[in-house]
């Protein structure tokens, strides 16, 4: 798992440059998620000792970037029932492109479950149109207060999500390790999933929700009050009538989402 303590430095010195007296919030509570067990024999010591010697000559790059810690929810595009919590690892690698790892949980244990890529609405006006209906908005999952960044001051969370209004992004599951009463899988079975947003409340199965807030010690009702402030600064997205009416169940518009006509 990426260094929490890194990821908290780091925002903590940008609310001290934006001029933020505020104290960082307590490190992101650890939680596994998952009911799976990827299925397997114990590692050998020899697997062991190679683990060892590659830990200490080989480098790890590539990952050690990855220190922005998300944590969201995702239902699937083609089975809007079928919803997870997503914590995501990501690498801000410029000011319009992000690439994360999405795992079931933040401890040393958890499962890699997918990959989300994140970008601006700059990007995803150069699209293709074709390609546009695999990219998820974002402003539902912000404004909801359902998208967070557990372990790094306020100040620091909304500036951050206020940088992450009006984008996208572009999310495949590939492990179903047994969220909310759903049967796991013990490895990566069938095809990738294609994860969408939620952009209406009801939505969301309030149970998730309730899970994560009280594993992590996060609360989604007073995060989205804060969020309010960014109301108008959220501009109509593409996708956001993409699962409108699949779910069964009554649901709301949330003030500040709407769809790109």
């Amino acid at each position: 798992m990426p260094s929490l303590s890194h990821c908290c430095t780091t925002w903590i010195l940008l609310s001290l440059a934006m001029g933020v007296a505020a104290a960082p919030k307590a490190h992101a509570q650890e939680v596994r998620e998952s009911r799976a067990d990827p299925s397997g024999n114990e590692k050998s010591g020899k697997t062991r000792a190679l683990e060892l010697g590659a830990k200490v000559l080989q480098g790890n790059a590539p990952v050690a970037r990855f220190d922005v810690y998300l944590v969201g929810f995702h239902p699937m595009k083609d089975h809007p029932e079928e919803q997870m919590t997503a914590h995501h690892f990501c690498n801000q690698v410029n000011e319009d492109f992000a690439q994360c790892v999405l795992f079931d949980g933040n401890t040393a244990d958890a499962n890699l479950t997918g990959i989300e890529y994140i970008i601006s609405e700059k990007l995803f006006a150069s699209l293709p149109e074709a390609e546009r209906q695999y990219w998820h908005p974002h402003n539902g999952e912000i404004l909801s207060g359902q998208l967070m960044a557990p372990g790094i001051p306020d100040a620091a969370e909304q500036s951050l999500m206020k940088s992450k209004l009006n984008s996208y992004g572009k999310t495949w599951h590939v492990w179903k390790t047994g969220h909310h009463g759903a049967p796991a899988d013990t490895l990566p079975l069938g095809p990738a999933m294609l994860a969408w947003s939620f952009n209406r409340d009801g939505e969301a199965i309030n149970d998730m929700i309730d899970e994560r807030d009280r594993d992590m010690d996060v609360d989604t009702s007073g995060t989205r009050k804060k969020r309010g402030a960014l109301t108008d600064l959220a501009k109509p997205q593409t996708g956001v009538d993409a699962l409108k009416g699949k779910f069964g169940r009554p649901t709301q518009e949330i003030p500040g989402v709407a769809e790109n006509q």
